[in-house]
């Protein structure tokens, strides 16, 4: 009985071994033929992971975030912005007033530093000796900026260690105007700067050591040793190290090399198309070669190719332009604020004649604007202080498809037609001068000789007179008979 139901035990596990080996053979054939599927396609890829997101469909447009206001009673006007290099967390306000004798006895000088999120109080206040005109965080050290006061000297803060500068330039040493721009330079130390002023200077600093300048040059066009021009705005571009521009009060734009050999060489280039001062200088940060210059009522755009001529520029505004910026994100966008307190954005992938799109920030004067790194914050300072910050659509911060490409046959295409009117112009020009050459060669070729008409009207002239004299003698003689 025993053996009988141990045979059918294993008569059974014969059995089911038998149905489990069909049916691993039929699983496997269909899994075999998954894994070759899986293996064949991604069934897990994302098929528009790359695709950038076009935010060209979203119509342009911007909205306030934040406005700092000057806590001071004297309200004073934010002079220039600085974003604080990590991230978008603060920026640094220069309060001051650049009307001649317009400040009060005992006006407060305090610069403040302000957080983003927090715009009742300020997260920090610098306290200079004089006002402060500009400031400029260090872009390789966030605890570190520079400011230049309205005595023309250059202070250096370390937020770490209080409100008081840590060290100031000797004022014989610094400038005799106030310090409108301060920039710092691409160096091993990270600790240098140069600044510019309307005394006609352009100053070289080490911040580790400013009882005097490193370097020293005078903006005069005709290489002496006297300033005929005076400093407003400049450019630095980290990578062209030697070269620099500088923006003046004649609406003269510079363009400079640091390390031509001799101290006369250093002015290259000059460009000329403003009526007034230059109140903003930048390079484009996609296409160095061309540049954007804010002055009078106009912004214009040039390449280094062509100084005759800026090769596009933005309409005669009603109102005076006072700063400008192109945006760090996309190439075909920059930004102007003008003194009746407008805002303009100009995209010129979109339309070349007219703003994109013009704010009303405030119905004051707008003194200074900056953008963030990151290209979709935009701060803007007033003339009684308050910084608007502004936070830029989609549309404006991202960059569109194939725009760099766009952009760069934009700046071609206007480059090579202005470089086609100057030779035309030129050659009119010739023409005109050889007519004239012309018109003047046959009265020479029939003997008149400009000289010998003046001596022979000489001649005529005394000979009419000794006529006379005969005449008058005649006359007495026969009175006297």
């Amino acid at each position: 009985e025993d053996d009988a139901d141990e045979e059918a035990v294993v008569s059974t596990q014969s059995t089911g071994d038998e149905v489990y080996i069909q049916a691993i053979q039929q699983l496997g054939s269909v899994m075999e033929h998954t894994i070759k599927q899986n293996n064949a396609v991604d069934i897990y890829e994302e098929y528009f992971d790359d695709m950038a997101e076009d935010g060209s469909v979203e119509p342009p447009s911007a909205k306030t975030i934040n406005v700092f206001r000057d806590p001071n009673d004297y309200k004073r006007s934010a002079a220039n912005i600085s974003w604080y290099p990590d991230n978008a967390q603060k920026l640094a306000v220069a309060y001051s007033i650049l009307e001649f004798q317009r400040s009060p006895p005992g006006m407060c000088m305090d610069s403040y530093i302000w957080d983003v999120e927090s715009p009742n109080k300020p997260d920090m206040t610098l306290k200079p000796i004089s006002p402060l005109v500009c400031i400029e965080y260090n872009p390789k050290d966030p605890h570190c900026l520079v400011g230049g006061q309205y005595n023309g000297q250059l202070a250096f803060w370390d937020t770490r260690k209080g409100s008081q500068p840590i060290e100031v330039s000797a004022i014989s040493n610094s400038h005799s105007d106030p310090l409108y721009k301060c920039i710092f330079l691409t160096s091993k130390t990270g600790t240098e700067c140069f600044t510019t002023s309307t005394d006609g200077q352009v100053l070289w600093w080490d911040i580790r050591k400013m009882a005097e300048p490193t370097e020293t040059l005078i903006l005069d066009l005709a290489k002496g040793d006297k300033p005929t021009l005076g400093g407003i705005s400049l450019e630095y571009e980290s990578t062209m190290p030697t070269k620099f521009m500088v923006g003046t009060e004649q609406g003269i734009v510079l363009s400079c090399n640091r390390k031509a050999k001799t101290p006369a060489d250093r002015i290259v280039a000059n460009f000329s198309g403003h009526y007034g001062p230059v109140y903003a200088l930048q390079r484009n940060p996609f296409f160095p070669k061309n540049f954007l210059t804010v002055g009078d009522w106009t912004a214009r755009i040039w390449s280094e190719d062509l100084r005759e001529s800026s090769i596009m520029w933005t309409k005669f505004h009603r109102s005076y332009l006072t700063d400008g910026c192109w945006s760090p994100a996309r190439p075909a966008v920059f930004f102007t604020s003008r003194m009746d307190g407008c805002l303009d954005v100009w995209d010129y992938m979109f339309k070349q004649n007219d703003p994109t799109l013009s704010l009303q920030v405030c119905d004051e004067a707008l003194n200074c604007l900056r953008i963030q790194d990151s290209g979709s914050l935009l701060a803007c300072g007033s003339h009684s202080g308050n910084v608007t910050l502004l936070e830029l659509s989609q549309s404006l911060s991202q960059q569109q498809r194939n725009e760099k490409a766009s952009v760069t046959q934009i700046f071609e295409r206007e480059t090579k037609r202005e470089k086609i009117l100057e030779s035309r112009y030129r050659e009119m020009k010739l023409k005109e001068r050889a007519k004239s050459q012309q018109e003047e060669r046959p009265a020479e070729e029939e003997g008149e000789d400009p000289e010998e008409l003046v001596s022979e009207a000489d001649k005529n002239f005394w000979f009419t007179v000794e006529q006379e004299k005969i005449g008058i003698e005649k006359k007495e003689k026969a009175a006297e008979q």
